[in-house]
């Protein structure tokens, strides 16, 4: 297959994802409602300083966008038969992975720049670093996309059970990764555990994107981010290719 075929295929997969998953419930509910909703209770009725919460916000937002799209989309074209339908084509595996990660890259990247608009304009929150900010967040959207498309790795044609493994993985990251607890507030355990989640490096790139503040150096957050998105990327190209050899 030419490189000019698979980029094709990549990109033919990703709009047919953006136009028919992008108004189903659980990618509105689990993408744009649950992060708001969750700040919001946090926030009201506590004496806090919002431009200091706002980058874990908005790191959270990301987070859930990205990898609300993935999940849902592989068993629910197992459920309607058309997963079948679509290997019929000329596509591999390997590009309909990364159209599934792209639609979910685009739909994170969408919903983090309205919500870091809306913070410019009404709260008054400044970037320090316009570059930085801007990689990173292409590079959380890869990730958290990559982790949205292996979270609907397992051979089940239910949407319910896979959404439910993705709540189940991707909830506790957000209370060990410095969202509504400052890493430099943790103790030693509860740093360890945060170090061993994507979404930790993130978080410390926007505290020091918008605050001017990180726990980490710059090169080691973006590092990390790479690292967990090879191997979310490595890891979902494999199991997707061995539940498909066990059978659809």
């Amino acid at each position: 297959m030419s490189f000019s075929v698979f980029l094709r295929g990549v990109v033919v997969t990703a709009e047919k994802n953006i136009r028919i998953y992008y108004k189903k419930a659980p990618v509105i509910i689990f993408g744009i409602l649950f992060p708001l909703f969750m700040f919001i209770s946090f926030y009201i009725g506590r004496d806090i300083d919002i431009s200091r919460f706002f980058p874990g916000f908005l790191a959270m937002t990301l987070f859930f966008t990205a990898s609300s799209v993935g999940p849902l989309i592989t068993p629910w074209e197992k459920q309607a038969g058309t997963y079948e339908r679509l290997l019929s084509y000329p596509v591999t595996v390997s590009t309909i992975i990364l159209g599934d990660v792209a639609a979910g890259m685009v739909f994170g990247a969408f919903i983090t720049t309205l919500v870091l608009t809306a913070g410019l304009i009404f709260l008054a929150i400044s970037v320090f670093n316009i570059f930085i900010m801007v990689i990173s967040v292409i590079l959380g959207c890869l990730c958290f996309a990559s982790l949205g498309v292996l979270l609907a790795s397992p051979s089940s044609k239910a949407p319910s059970n896979v959404m439910m493994l993705s709540s189940l993985v991707r909830f506790p990251l957000i209370f060990i990764s410095g969202i509504f607890v400052p890493l430099q507030e943790l103790g030693w355990t509860g740093l360890f555990l945060s170090y061993l989640s994507p979404l930790t490096y993130l978080v410390d790139i926007f505290n020091a994107c918008l605050n001017g503040t990180a726990m980490l150096p710059l090169a080691v957050d973006i590092l990390g981010l790479a690292f967990f998105t090879c191997i979310f990327l490595v890891a979902a190209n494999l199991l997707h290719k061995r539940n498909l050899i066990k059978g659809l």
